[in-house]
C-alpha cells in the first residue's frame, strides 16, 4: 500500500524518468542490431566491418558525453529532455536515409549519444535530484523503462519493418518520438520535484556537492568505477558471444534464447527489491554484494555444460542486473551530492559505454589467439569476487568516516579516508 501511495503521489516525475528510459531503446544495441542484416547487405559489409563501425561510433559517443553532461547542471530537466528527444528523432530520421558509410557512422554516433547516452543520463540525473529518502525506490521504478523497452520494441520493429521496411521503420521511430515522447516527457518533467517534500529525507545526512574535477581526482571514485564497470563489460561480452558459447557447451540456441524471458522477469523483481534495500540501508552499503550473483553466473557458465545451467545462469544474471540498474542510479548522488550530478554522471555513463564497447572486442581477440573462452569467463567471475572484497573495505571505511564526522576524536583524518566523508571538516 505504501508503495502504491508513493507511486500515485509522484506519478508525473516517475513517468518522466520511465519514459526517458523506455524511449532510450532507439539508441540501445538490442534495437539498432535489428537492422544489422539489412545494413550489411545494402553496404556490402561483413559482420566484422559493421562491428568495427559500430564500436567506433559507440566509443566516439562515449568520448562526447562528458562534454554534454554539464547541460544537466545548467538547464532545467525538461529543457534537456526536450532537446535530447528532438536530437534522437533527428538521428532516427538520418538512420532512415543513410546512403554512405560516413553518414552511417554519423547516424550510429548520434543514436548512441542521444539514445543510450543523454536519454539515460537525463532520466537518472533528474530522478537523483528529485528524490532523497525514496531515491532507491524511484530509481527502481524508472529503470523498468529499460526492461519494458527491451521486451516490447524488438517485436514492434519486426512487425513494422514487415510493412514499411527497415528504413521506413526508423523514420516512424522519429515520428513517434516527436508526436508522442516529446509532449509527454516535457509535461512530466516540466515541474521540478522538491526532494524535501518527503518527511523522511530530513533524517538523512546532507551530502557535500563535489565538482567533477574533485570526483575524477579522487582514488575512491576510480575504485568504485572498477566495480560499476564490471556489469556492462561482462554482460555485453557474454551476450555478444552467445552463439560461440552455446556451440562450445553444446546448448541449443533456442533453449538459450528462451532463458532471456526468465532473466528479464528476475531483473524486474530484483530491481524493485534493490530500491527498497537502498532506501533502508544506502547504496554504498550494498556495493559489496551486487556483483556476487554475477560472479556465480560466470562460474556456472565457465564450469558446467548441462542444459539446466542456462537457466541458473539467467536467474543469477537477472539478479545482478536488477541490483545494478537501481543501485548505480542511487549511488552517485549519495556519494557526491546533486549540484554537479549531471557532470559526474556523464563521466560514469561514458565509462560504462566504453566498457560495453571494449568487452566484446577484447574477448574476441583473446578467442582468436586460442585463449579458452570458459577460462576468460571464469576470470571475470574471479574479478567480481575480488572487487566485491574491495567494495566491502570501502563501505567499512565510509562508515568509519561517518563516525569520525560525528566524533572528531575518533582519529581518522580527511586525507586518510580519501575525502569520502560526505561532509569533510573545514580547516
Amino acid at each position: 500500500m505504501q508503495f502504491l501511495t508513493f507511486m500515485g503521489r509522484n506519478a508525473r516525475w516517475l513517468a518522466g524518468g520511465f519514459l526517458l528510459c523506455f524511449f532510450s531503446s532507439f539508441g540501445q544495441t538490442f534495437y539498432i542490431s535489428l537492422s544489422n542484416g539489412d545494413i550489411r547487405r545494402e553496404f556490402g559489409l561483413s559482420n566484422g566491418d559493421f562491428g568495427l563501425i559500430y564500436m567506433a561510433a559507440t566509443l566516439a559517443s562515449a568520448a562526447t558525453l562528458p562534454a554534454l553532461g554539464w547541460t544537466l547542471d545548467r538547464f532545467r530537466a525538461w529543457q534537456v529532455a526536450a532537446a535530447t528527444v528532438v536530437c534522437l528523432a533527428l538521428a532516427t530520421a538520418l538512420m532512415s536515409s543513410v546512403a554512405s558509410l560516413p553518414i552511417l557512422f554519423l547516424a550510429l554516433y548520434l543514436l548512441r549519444l542521444f539514445g543510450q547516452g543523454m536519454m539515460t543520463e537525463t532520466a537518472m540525473t533528474a530522478t537523483g535530484r528529485w528524490f532523497a529518502a525514496n531515491r532507491g525506490r524511484a530509481m527502481a521504478i524508472i529503470s523498468l523503462g529499460f526492461h519494458v523497452g527491451t521486451g516490447l520494441f524488438p517485436l514492434v520493429f519486426v512487425l513494422v519493418a514487415g510493412a514499411l521496411g527497415w528504413r521506413g521503420t526508423w523514420l516512424a521511430c522519429g515520428a513517434v518520438l516527436l508526436a508522442v515522447a516529446l509532449p509527454v516527457v516535457v509535461y512530466a518533467t516540466l515541474r521540478d520535484r522538491d526532494p524535501q517534500s518527503e518527511p523522511q529525507s530530513k533524517q538523512k545526512p546532507a551530502v557535500r556537492d563535489w565538482t567533477m574535477r574533485e570526483v575524477v581526482a579522487s582514488p575512491t571514485f576510480w575504485l568504485v568505477a572498477s566495480a560499476v564497470l564490471a556489469p556492462p563489460f561482462i554482460g555485453t561480452t557474454l551476450f555478444f558471444h552467445q552463439v560461440y558459447l552455446t556451440e562450445l557447451r553444446g546448448w541449443p540456441i533456442e533453449v538459450f534464447a528462451s532463458g532471456f524471458a526468465l532473466m528479464s522477469a528476475t531483473t524486474v523483481v530484483f530491481a524493485l527489491l534493490c530500491g527498497a534495500l537502498v532506501d533502508r540501508f544506502s547504496a554504498v552499503r550494498l556495493l559489496p554484494f551486487f556483483l556476487l550473483p554475477m560472479a556465480l553466473a560466470c562460474f556456472v557458465v565457465s564450469g558446467f555444460s548441462a542444459v539446466a545451467a542456462i537457466f541458473v545462469f539467467m536467474v543469477l544474471l537477472g539478479i545482478s542486473n536488477g541490483f545494478s540498474s537501481t543501485l548505480l542510479g542511487a549511488l552517485w548522488p549519495e556519494l557526491y551530492g546533486t549540484k554537479h550530478l549531471g557532470s559526474v554522471r556523464s563521466v560514469t555513463v561514458a565509462l560504462m559505454v566504453l566498457a560495453s564497447a571494449l568487452g566484446p572486442g577484447v574477448t574476441g581477440v583473446l578467442i582468436d589467439r586460442q585463449v579458452s573462452y570458459p577460462l576468460q569467463i571464469g576470470a571475470m567471475g574471479a574479478y567480481c569476487l575480488a572487487i566485491s572484497c574491495v567494495m566491502a573495505m570501502l563501505a567499512l571505511r565510509r562508515r568509519a568516516a561517518a563516525t569520525t564526522a560525528a566524533d572528531p576524536a575518533a582519529g581518522l583524518t580527511e586525507r586518510g579516508i580519501d575525502r569520502i566523508d560526505p561532509q569533510p571538516r573545514r580547516r
